[in-house]
């Protein structure tokens, strides 16, 4: 009997060019309905890789991710930060919701490292998530590079992300979600430049951060009691 084409495009692991595909794939819900609703799927993929682009670091990533972060660290799940570019701020952690005693920091030496670490988290499918920070050019990963972390992301199924500087926007990548990150109106504006499904004409705007925590770096920290806040971080600290 022939197997008609219709059904095969019913299929939850096929996605059609012209519509945004919303079923099949494990999510991580953002926290943010409006971001939800533009994401295929309805969330942050699991078991794939996401490149998050921010216009400048500390621009709000911690307001991004913080959501997604809280709920799988409630679940007992850790969370691999890998080359973080400074000092995870306690405070803004907690004040996430994000259980600190679930933080395992990596530290490099290398984009190499960078590289390894993430692969290795990944390809361990031990963590909730694993987020991955690259340095600026002119040491950039290469597409065979990034091709190895999208692999091992879809061995397991913990949500991937890559933070990468703005000016890699228009190089290739495996990844099945890109995102620059801006601001506007003191909130955060996504832009959604590549998703499995018709483009995002528009950016997606997410409320202002509330004022206790406006204006800090929240997902690292360059206070000058960072020291201090340190001594009473008890998250696992690995080198690579």
């Amino acid at each position: 009997m022939p197997f008609p084409f219709s059904a095969l495009l019913d299929r939850p692991d096929i996605w059609r060019g012209d519509s945004l595909n919303r079923a099949g794939a494990p999510v991580v819900a953002s926290g943010f309905p409006a971001l939800d609703a533009g994401l295929p799927g309805g969330g942050w993929p699991a078991g794939a890789l996401t490149e998050i682009l921010p216009a400048h670091e500390g621009i709000g990533e911690l307001r991004l991710l913080g959501p997604a972060l809280a709920g799988l660290s409630r679940l007992g799940l850790r969370l691999a930060w890998v080359a973080p570019p400074h000092l995870p701020y306690v405070p803004a952690l907690a004040a996430a919701g994000i259980d600190i005693a679930k933080l395992v920091i990596v530290r490099t030496a290398s984009l190499k490292e960078t590289l390894w670490a993430a692969e290795q988290a990944l390809a361990a499918n031990a963590c909730g998530a694993v987020l991955a920070w690259l340095p600026v050019r002119p040491e950039g990963a290469k597409y065979a590079e990034l091709r190895r972390l999208q692999i091992a992301a879809e061995g397991g199924r913990a949500p991937a992300f890559l933070f990468r500087p703005p000016e890699t926007a228009g190089e290739s990548s495996p990844a099945a979600l890109r995102i620059a990150l801006g601001t506007a109106g003191g909130g955060l504006a996504v832009q959604v430049f590549k998703r499995r499904g018709t483009p995002l004409a528009r950016p997606i705007l997410l409320p202002a951060m509330p004022p206790a925590v406006r204006g800090r770096n929240l997902h690292v920290d360059r206070h000058p009691t960072a020291a201090a806040a340190a001594r009473d971080f008890p998250a696992r600290l690995v080198h690579a």
